[in-house]
């Protein structure tokens, strides 16, 4: 090979290799600029999660909503912790006891982790994350669900969810529940399986 050729040939390797350099320079400034923009578009999606903790009107540590009719209490709503949002008419309740009285003074007690209470209806939602919400009634039955929600104008509580009854000597298990707090009645709504159990 003569020189003139060996000198062609290393200008050749001279060039691949700043072409190649230069390609690898514009791939990394690319995935840096890909890199940065996604981080950007997590960030921004980040408080929409958080933003109605933030938008909420009040907080409240302790909080206590009573429904009446005249001088009768009807039932009232206690959660540990609560987000008030006026102009939504509505409250975010967490670790909420709910109690339902009667007019002999007797009280059926509803537990649930969370809910949702619509202060101009007076309607609530209350749901848990693991165990299920709990209605002690005044007769002695214990009903189970995943979600309940009350509807004030009509005094009744429903659910979709799979449900369990659990009384003396009783125990029924189905889909969807219909109660009335008024006159203590409930009706399991679909696949009812009625099972006799010893009373203890």
């Amino acid at each position: 090979m003569s020189l003139v050729e060996e000198y062609a040939e290393l200008q050749w390797d001279l060039i691949a290799r700043r072409t190649l350099l230069a390609a690898s320079a514009l791939l990394a400034v690319f995935l840096g600029y890909l890199l940065v923009r996604n981080a950007d578009s997590v960030s921004t999606s980040q408080p929409s999660h958080s933003e109605p903790m933030e938008q909420a009107d009040a907080k409240l540590s302790e909080f206590t909503f009573t429904q009446s009719k005249g001088d009768v209490v009807q039932w009232q709503v206690q959660a540990k912790q609560a987000r008030i949002f006026e102009h939504e008419q509505r409250a975010l309740l967490h670790d909420v006891s709910l109690t339902f009285y009667g007019g002999d003074g007797e009280e059926v007690r509803v537990h649930g982790d969370e809910g949702m209470l619509n202060t101009a209806s007076k309607d609530f939602a209350l749901s848990n994350r693991e165990a299920p919400v709990t209605v002690i009634t005044k007769s002695g039955y214990t009903i189970y669900t995943n979600h309940l929600v009350w509807t004030d104008k009509s005094k009744e509580i429903r659910t979709e969810d799979p449900v369990r009854i659990v009384g003396p000597g009783l125990e029924i298990q189905g889909f969807g529940l219909l109660g009335r707090m008024e006159s203590e009645e409930f009706e399991v709504l679909h696949d009812v399986h009625v099972d006799l159990v010893p009373v203890s």
